[in-house]
């Protein structure tokens, strides 16, 4: 399993939400680009970068945004406010590993799915469930659709992952989340990786364990210090496989 340790940037910071809400940002007081530098000296394959000024349509973050594809030594996972061709097409060819869509999955499927066709592997899909539905515009609204129905929708399409937030978790403090995440992981074919779910180094041994689960996002609790990066990516490594003894 991967894990993806994540910086969410707000205003060129480095923050963590509560229950989401933008007006009220947890500040880090720490350099982006010297944490994804940090990222990868412990040992990490990948991070995760959420953009929340772009969820709401301000592009002010764009130059840090490079300077942390440039500098930070693995292949960064872009999330937040991908919403047009233009934009998903210019952070893949500004080196951006893989580009997260959310909101855009939801109203235009025929666009994310031709994306997805065209940069295999590189086009993850953002699915935020709350309370059985899918919820866009960086939580804001609620669609009409089921996770099931997105995924099914989405069946067979060449996408690198499927990033799966459990909102009641988040909000309500929810116990039923791995089983949410095992029961939707369980009708993919695309790797799922788990979003607001690790808070300890406990949780990343269970989510190991659920079949299909490919990774998990490790945001906040890395920079509250409830765990570290070090000990997440060693409980997150295959077991070695037993090799029988010749006589």
């Amino acid at each position: 399993m991967i894990i993806y340790p994540t910086i969410e940037l707000q205003q060129g910071r480095c923050v963590s939400l509560y229950r989401g809400r933008l007006d009220e940002p947890q500040i880090w007081h720490v350099d982006p680009v010297e944490t994804a530098q940090g990222f990868a000296a412990d040992g990490a394959e990948w991070m995760h970068v959420t953009d929340f000024d772009a969820v709401a349509g301000d592009d002010r973050n764009h130059d840090l945004l490079g300077d942390i594809i440039r500098g930070a030594g693995i292949p960064v996972q872009l999330a937040g406010g991908f919403r047009t061709r233009d934009r998903v097409e210019y952070w893949i060819d500004q080196g951006a590993g893989r580009i997260v869509i959310g909101t855009l999955a939801v109203q235009n499927p025929d666009l994310v799915k031709e994306l997805a066709k065209h940069h295999p592997d590189q086009i993850a899909l953002a699915l935020d469930v709350y309370k059985g539905r899918v919820m866009v515009e960086g939580w804001r609204s609620q669609s009409a659709l089921s996770p099931e129905a997105v995924i099914k929708a989405y069946d067979g399409v060449p996408l690198a992952a499927i990033l799966l937030t459990d909102i009641d978790a988040d909000v309500d403090e929810s116990d039923g989340t791995l089983g949410l995440l095992s029961g939707l992981a369980g009708l993919s074919r695309t790797p799922v990786i788990a979003s607001g779910v690790v808070r300890s180094v406990d949780d990343v041994a269970r989510l190991k364990y659920i079949p299909n689960i490919a990774g998990a996002i490790v945001g906040r609790a890395l920079f509250s210090k409830t765990i570290e990066l070090g000990a997440a990516l060693d409980v997150a490594r295959p077991e070695p496989e037993p090799v029988a003894e010749f006589q």
